[in-house]
C-alpha cells in the first residue's frame, strides 16, 4: 500500500489545508474500496502495477484533488492549485530584496524608519502588482489554449516521489553536526582556549576579559549539540522533548552571538607593520560594520529559532 500513501500525500499537497484532512478521509476510501473489490476478483494482494492500474483512472494528483475545489472561470480547476504557488513563489521573490534594503537602510546609523518604509514599500506594492499580473494573463493564457490538455492514462503512477517523512532526522545530518560540535570544541581547546590576546600574521588582537565568559558558554552550547547528535544517531526521529531541547539549544546559541555582538569585547587591533596612529581607528571601524550587520544576524537568528519552534508542534505531543 506504500504506492497508494505516496498518492495521497501528493493529493494532499495541492488541497487547502483547512479540507486536507476530509478529502484525503474520503479519497482514501474510495480508493480502498476500488482495491478490495480487484483483490477479491484475483483472490490475493495487489502488487504495485496493479495498484497503479486503480490510480491511473483518478488521474495525476493535482487533477484529482481538483475535483474537490470550487471551479474557477480565468483559471481553470486543473491549472489554479499550480497558478497560486507560482503566485506566491513570485511575491516571495518581490518581497526579500524589498526586507533586505529597509534593513541595510535600518542598518544605517544616518537613516529612519519612516524613511526606510517609504522607500521600500513604495515600489514593492507597484512590483507585486506587475508580478501579479504578469502571471495571471500567462496562466490564463495556457487555460485559454487548453495546453494543459493532457490524457490522465499517460501519467504512471509508479513514477510517484517517494513520502518524506518530516520527523525523521538523516544520519548525514546528525553525523554532521558530530563533526562540526568536535571540531569546534577542538579549535576552542586547542588554539583559542581562555586567551584575550592573539598574534595572527603580524597583527595582535586584544580582546577584554569578558571574552572567557562567551568562550565558555559557546562550548557548552557545542557540548550540547554534540550530545543531542549521539542521541539522534541512537534514534533518528524528532520528538517534542528532543525538538524542544534543540530550540532551547539555538535560542541560547542565539542570544549569546547576538549578546557577543554587543558586548564590545574587542579592545586592541596592533598591526606591526603600521604605525600605531593608522591603526588606532581600526576598532572603531570593526564597530560600525558590526553595528551595521546586527540586523542581519538577529533576522537570522530569528529565522533559525522559527524553524525549531515549527519542528516542535510538528513533533506532536510523543
Amino acid at each position: 500500500m506504500e504506492l497508494i500513501n505516496r498518492y495521497l500525500h501528493a493529493v494532499r499537497f495541492w488541497l487547502p489545508k483547512k479540507q486536507r484532512d476530509d478529502i484525503i478521509a474520503e479519497l482514501s476510501e474510495e480508493i480502498r474500496c476500488q482495491v478490495e473489490e480487484r483483490e477479491r476478483e484475483a483472490g490475493r494482494k495487489l502488487d504495485d502495477h496493479e495498484l497503479a492500474g486503480v490510480l491511473r483512472p483518478l488521474g495525476p494528483p493535482f487533477a484529482a484533488a481538483n475535483r474537490y475545489l470550487p471551479q474557477r472561470h480565468l483559471i481553470g480547476p486543473v491549472l489554479f492549485p499550480i497558478y497560486l504557488l507560482v503566485l506566491r513563489i513570485v511575491i516571495l521573490i518581490c518581497l526579500v530584496p524589498h526586507i533586505v534594503a529597509w534593513f541595510v537602510f535600518v542598518a544605517n546609523p544616518h537613516g529612519s524608519w519612516v524613511a526606510a518604509a517609504s522607500s521600500s514599500f513604495g515600489s514593492l506594492w507597484m512590483s507585486v502588482f506587475f508580478s501579479v499580473g504578469i502571471v495571471t494573463a500567462i496562466f490564463a493564457v495556457i487555460e485559454r489554449t487548453k495546453a494543459n490538455a493532457r490524457p490522465s492514462g499517460e501519467w504512471d503512477p509508479l513514477k510517484l516521489p517517494a513520502v518524506r517523512d518530516p520527523l525523521r532526522i538523516p544520519p548525514g545530518s546528525s553525523i554532521a553536526n558530530l563533526v562540526f560540535s568536535a571540531v569546534l570544541l577542538a579549535l576552542w581547546a586547542g588554539s583559542l582556549g581562555f586567551q584575550t590576546v592573539f598574534q595572527v600574521a603580524g597583527v595582535r588582537i586584544t580582546l577584554a576579559p569578558s571574552w572567557r565568559y562567551f568562550v565558555g558558554g559557546f562550548a557548552l552550547i557545542m557540548l550540547a549539540h554534540a550530545a543531542l547528535a549521539v542521541a539522534n544517531l541512537v534514534r533518528a526521529r524528532w520528538t517534542r522533548a528532543r525538538a524542544g531541547v534543540r530550540l532551547a539549544i539555538d535560542f541560547a546559541g542565539a542570544v549569546l552571538f547576538c549578546w557577543l555582538l554587543k558586548a564590545g569585547v574587542l579592545q586592541e587591533v596592533f598591526v606591526v607593520a603600521a604605525s600605531k596612529a593608522r591603526t588606532a581607528g581600526l576598532v572603531d571601524v570593526v564597530y560600525v560594520g558590526i553595528s551595521n550587520t546586527f540586523p542581519f544576524a538577529v533576522m537570522v537568528c530569528a529565522l533559525v529559532v522559527l524553524v525549531d519552534v515549527r519542528r516542535v508542534f510538528r513533533a506532536g505531543p510523543k
